[in-house]
């Protein structure tokens, strides 16, 4: 009896060692370089973003979050990697548009985002702009409707590529105001922009951060932002809710985690991120993204997340996209 009884108090010992020192690895976390995955190439959008809040986090909790670029398939070869990662809070992954979309979009994920992602935390949510060529002669939201559905066929609507987000901002405009354009997608936003300034191409719903420097130049035109409401970085521009009551289309950006990383390590990121988008600078930097701080819970973004899956999924099915 006596042996049992020692065995039995061995054992929870064991058991408290274990939780004691998992809570002091969450305390201590990190202390070793985190892995911080973007699912496109350097130099683009995401990129720049996962850098900006990166740098900041590596300062603050003094590990380098190393940014690994894991580019292909529509970004799913970058999720699919931090899905199957393992969850001790040293790889993260930069939520972006594409998880939300995709879901739909593609038959054959060998993952499923919010099956197998945690959220971690929001970092922004920027603006798509419709914008127009020199040659368009639409002025407002409205005149562009009525000019569209005088030229029919005649009106081409250009994006970054099938399926995006600037694919798609088009495709809920076209369902929601019955303006039906001609799609040509790009391999990317340049050449798309490159024949949106030569009038080949009249409009396209474009990621603020590519795009705003042809709108301050005169270049190109803004008619709308796609927010509910109008961007600090373009005050002038209405917002395309203002005219086609619910229309809502922003870039949602994040943090993500394998689904599951420690309780106490995502709400210790979740803390610091937060710090991070309330510094003045940042808020700045964020700002000239097209965006602002969006501060919230881990709850709170899984919540924006989902519904940002549910809208987008409807869209997709609409206007009856697949990739295979």
């Amino acid at each position: 009896m006596t042996s049992r009884r020692a065995a039995i108090f061995l054992i929870a010992m064991g058991f408290s060692a274990v939780a004691s020192a998992s809570g002091a690895s969450a305390l201590d976390y990190p202390t070793r370089p985190v892995r911080f995955v973007v699912g496109y190439p350097a130099g683009g959008a995401t990129d720049i973003l996962a850098r900006l809040i990166g740098q900041r986090l590596s300062e603050r909790l003094g590990q380098n979050f190393v940014i690994e670029n894991k580019p292909g398939a529509g970004n799913n070869i970058g999720t699919e990697y931090v899905a199957n990662a393992e969850p001790d809070g040293y790889t993260v992954f930069l939520v972006n548009p594409a998880n939300f979309i995709n879901a739909t979009l593609y038959t054959d994920l060998r993952f499923n985002f919010i099956r197998d992602i945690a959220a971690v935390a929001s970092f922004t949510r920027v603006p798509n702009v419709m914008t127009v060529a020199p040659g368009v002669p639409a002025k407002t939201v409205a005149e562009f409707i009525a000019y569209v559905k005088a030229n029919p066929g005649k009106v081409n609507m250009a994006s970054s590529g099938n399926g995006t987000s600037v694919h798609l901002s088009g495709e809920m405009f076209m369902a929601m105001t019955g303006a039906k354009m001609e799609h040509i997608p790009y391999k990317g936003a340049a050449p798309a922009i490159t024949d949106m300034l030569g009038d080949r191409v009249q409009v396209i719903f474009d990621n603020m951060p590519s795009i705003v420097q042809h709108i301050h130049s005169g270049a190109l035109r803004a008619l709308a932002v796609t927010t509910a409401t109008r961007s600090p970085e373009l005050p002038d521009v209405p917002a395309l809710a203002e005219t086609v009551p619910g229309y809502e289309a922003s870039a949602l950006f994040g943090m993500g985690a394998p689904k599951k990383t420690p309780p106490e390590i995502i709400a210790k990121l979740n803390q610091e991120i937060n710090a991070v988008l309330a510094e003045p600078e940042m808020k700045k930097r964020l700002t000239e993204l097209g965006g602002e701080p969006l501060i919230s819970t881990p709850e709170a973004f899984g919540a924006m997340i989902a519904a940002e899956t549910e809208k987008w999924g409807k869209v997709v099915t609409s206007a009856g996209l697949k990739i295979d």
